[in-house]
């Protein structure tokens, strides 16, 4: 991404494309289940975020790329992650991993394949960030060798996790995009999950965690908004995040929440 410009992505070769609910690193039952338990071919996986990108060293996601290119390229399949709560965000930007069939885009990424125009936006916030942050703390301090500033570094928490709401890129796509698809980790608010049961527990150890859980359902609202306004025909909207599956038709447009694993085909 560069200035106000979207980062794009086409794919002519696809003749379908799925999209996946979160992964948590399991990188390698992803290809498989992509390529030899579905047998998909000549297909686009989209993962809406949560994919695990920093839990580990940086070798080990070029490792895995490495060990399933072959089965990749036999089957003509590629795989795009959008950033999720659960990932570090310097791996988004469509150049720190990027193979031939493997790439973590940017948010606010296109992606044209089967016809369709795709908008993707990761991030969300994590319930359990409090936790986390006590927890690395107490790894760091038996592990000092994983102390470090390098962006690339092992974590399990990242500050900068919420979703952005970005409408100088917004605008920038409405130049020149019609969206008729949008991935998106976490949820517009009047979808599900509405409810907060869960959540209350861990605020109680995070004063401000429902008012930023609000901002980023409200952050996602924005983006439905403008799509709105701008009259992108939007027909499909997919997420992650709550390790849950639903759907429902609001306004024209059906919101899919994808489980944990779960693909959804969007119809060509």
């Amino acid at each position: 991404m560069r200035g106000n410009s979207p980062y794009t992505l086409s794919f002519p070769k696809v003749k379908a494309v799925v999209v996946s609910g979160d992964i948590h690193g399991d990188f390698n039952q992803l290809v498989y289940k992509l390529c030899v338990q579905y047998g998909m071919t000549d297909t686009l996986l989209i993962v809406a975020g949560d994919c695990g990108f920093g839990f580990e060293k940086k070798d080990y996601y070029y490792s895995m790329a490495k060990r399933n290119d072959k089965r990749m390229a036999t089957a003509n399949n590629w795989i795009v992650f959008v950033r999720g709560n659960h990932d570090n965000p310097d791996y988004f930007d469509g150049k720190v991993f990027h193979r031939k069939r493997f790439i973590a885009v940017p948010d606010y990424s296109v992606i044209r394949a089967t016809g369709h125009t795709i908008l993707c936006v990761g991030g969300a916030i994590s319930v359990d960030r409090s936790w986390r942050k006590e927890r690395w703390t107490q790894i760091t301090a038996h592990n000092h060798h994983l102390v470090s500033d390098e962006p690339l570094a092992r974590n399990i928490y990242w500050r900068d996790e919420n979703p952005v709401y970005n409408e100088e890129l917004l605008d920038a796509i409405n130049e020149h995009f019609a969206i008729d698809t949008v991935v998106t980790h976490t949820a517009p608010s009047f979808c599900e999950l509405t409810t907060k049961s869960g959540l209350e527990s861990w605020a109680e150890h995070d004063a401000t965690l429902l008012e930023d859980v609000a901002d980023e359902r409200a952050t996602i609202d924005k983006i439905y908004n403008k799509l709105y306004a701008d009259n992108h025909p939007v027909t499909r909207w997919c997420y992650g995040h709550f390790h849950q599956s639903w759907h429902s038709s609001i306004d024209g447009v059906l919101f899919l929440m994808l489980d944990i694993m779960e693909f959804y085909e969007i119809p060509s």
